[in-house]
C-alpha cells in the first residue's frame, strides 16, 4: 500500500497506489490535486501572457515542465511505483516518449508523472523548432503556432477539469479513461504535427537558403567548403554578414595554401578597419557592418595592377590599386569560414574568430559589374550564384558548434 508521506511546501513525491485502495483516503489524492491545481493555474496566467511567437510558446513549456519536475523524477526514484510499473505498467523499455500508460491503472499518480513526461517530451521537440520558427515565418510555422496554442488550452482544460473530479471524490475509472483518452488524442495529434515540421523544415528548404551562425568567440566553432578555389588572376567574393561584435567583427573567410597561410583573408580584428589580405598583402575596407542588422558586402580584384573595389548594400564604398599586383590566387587550399588560419586548415586564434551570422558566401572567378553587385544587395534579379564557390548546404561542413538556419536575404531585407 501507499504509507503516509510528509508533503512540505517544496516537495511533492507521486506514489504510485494499488488499484482497491480508497482514493479519498490515499494522501496522494488531496496533496497531489492541490499541488497540480496550482501549477495548471499558474499555466494558465502564464499563457495569457504570452504573444504570438513560438519563443514564448517554449518559455510556457519550460515553466510548467519546472514545476512539475519534482513530482517527474520523484516517481522514478521511489520503490513503490518501481513495483506498480513492473507489475502493470506498459511501457516499452527505453521508450523516450510517452505512452500515458495503462489506462486501468490508478488515475491521481499516473496522472501527474504521465503529464510531466508528456510536457517534457514537448518541450524537447519545441526547442529544436523555436529558433527554426523565429527565423522563417511562413504559414506552415504560423499554423504551428495556432495549433500549439490551441493544444495547451485543450490540454489545460482536461486537467483543471480531472483536478475537480479528484477533489470532490467522485468519477468512476470508465470516466476517468474517457478523460485520459482525450488527453492522449489531443497530444497524439500535436506530436503528430511537430514531427511533420520537423521532417519538412529541411527537406523542403532549398539547398542556398541557409545561414551560418557563429554565437561565440572560439577558437573550435567554423565552417569548412568542401572544395579548393582554382588559380584566379581575378575574382569577386560576395556575402551576406549580420554582427555586433566588438571589438571587431572577426574573420569571415580565409583561404590558407601551402606556405603562405594568408592567400585570400577578409579580417576586422581588434579596432583596426575590415581588412581584405592577399598573398599577405593588405588593403583596408571602409566596410561599416558591426551593427547587428545584415549588410551585403562584395569585395573585387584583378591581378592586373592589383585593382580592387569594395561595394556595401550594393554601392562601391572604396577602391585602390597594388594590392598583390601580377600574384594570381594559387590553388590546392583550404577555404575555412568564421576563422583565421594561422597554418594550412587550423592554427585558429579565437580573438579573430568570426561573431555572428553569414549567408550566401559566393565566389567568381571574375570582376562583376556595380550592375551585378547592386542586383545581389537588393534582391533585383535571380540570384547569381558564384561559378568557382556556390553557396549550396551540400558544399560546405560545419564543425565545433557552428550551426545551420534557414535564411532567405530578400525577406531580411524587405
Amino acid at each position: 500500500g501507499a504509507g503516509a508521506q510528509d508533503f512540505g511546501p517544496t516537495r511533492f513525491i507521486c506514489t504510485s497506489v494499488p488499484v482497491d485502495t480508497d482514493m479519498c483516503a490515499a494522501s496522494v489524492a488531496a496533496g497531489g490535486a492541490e499541488e497540480l491545481r496550482s501549477s495548471v493555474l499558474q499555466l494558465r496566467e502564464t499563457v495569457l501572457q504570452q504573444k504570438e511567437t513560438i519563443l514564448s510558446q517554449k518559455e510556457t513549456i519550460r515553466e510548467l515542465t519546472a514545476k512539475l519536475g519534482r513530482c517527474e523524477s520523484q516517481s522514478t526514484l521511489d520503490p513503490g511505483a518501481g513495483e506498480a510499473r513492473a507489475g502493470g505498467g506498459r511501457k516499452q523499455p527505453g521508450s523516450g516518449k510517452n505512452t500515458m500508460g495503462d489506462l486501468s491503472r490508478t488515475p491521481a499518480a499516473e496522472t501527474l508523472s504521465q503529464l510531466g513526461q508528456t510536457l517534457q517530451s514537448l518541450k524537447t521537440r519545441l526547442e529544436n523548432l523555436e529558433q527554426y520558427s523565429r527565423l522563417n515565418s511562413s504559414s506552415q510555422t504560423n499554423s504551428l503556432k495556432d495549433l500549439l496554442q490551441s493544444k495547451i488550452d485543450e490540454l489545460e482544460r482536461q486537467v483543471l477539469s480531472r483536478v475537480n473530479t479528484l477533489e470532490e471524490g467522485k468519477g468512476g475509472p470508465r470516466n476517468d479513461t474517457e478523460e485520459r483518452v482525450k488527453i492522449e488524442t489531443a497530444l497524439t495529434s500535436l506530436h503528430q504535427r511537430i514531427s511533420e515540421l520537423e521532417k519538412g523544415q529541411k527537406d523542403n528548404r532549398p539547398g542556398d537558403k541557409f545561414q551560418l551562425t557563429f554565437p561565440l568567440r572560439t577558437n573550435y566553432m567554423y565552417a569548412k567548403v568542401k572544395k579548393s578555389l582554382p588559380e584566379m588572376y581575378a575574382f569577386t567574393v560576395c556575402m551576406w554578414l549580420k554582427s555586433s561584435a566588438a571589438p571587431g567583427v572577426g574573420t569571415p573567410f580565409s583561404y590558407a595554401v601551402p606556405g603562405q597561410a594568408n592567400e585570400l583573408v577578409l579580417i576586422e580584428w581588434g579596432n583596426n578597419p575590415m581588412e581584405i589580405l592577399i598573398n599577405d598583402k593588405v588593403a583596408k575596407l571602409p566596410f561599416v557592418i558591426n551593427d547587428g542588422k545584415w549588410h551585403h558586402i562584395c569585395i573585387t580584384w584583378t591581378t592586373r595592377d592589383g585593382v580592387w573595389e569594395a561595394y556595401q548594400d550594393g554601392t562601391q564604398g572604396g577602391s585602390g590599386e597594388n594590392l598583390a599586383p601580377y600574384h594570381p590566387i594559387k590553388p590546392q587550399g583550404v577555404l575555412v569560414l568564421g576563422q583565421e588560419q594561422d597554418t594550412l586548415g587550423g592554427g585558429f586564434d579565437a580573438t579573430q574568430a568570426f561573431v555572428g551570422e553569414l549567408a550566401h558566401f559566393n565566389i567568381w572567378d571574375r570582376k562583376l559589374t556595380p550592375g551585378e553587385v547592386y542586383n545581389l544587395a537588393t534582391c533585383s534579379t535571380k540570384a547569381l550564384s558564384g561559378n568557382v564557390i556556390a553557396w549550396a548546404e551540400s558544399h560546405i561542413e560545419i564543425y565545433g558548434g557552428a550551426t545551420k538556419w534557414t535564411f532567405e536575404a530578400c525577406r531580411q531585407i524587405n
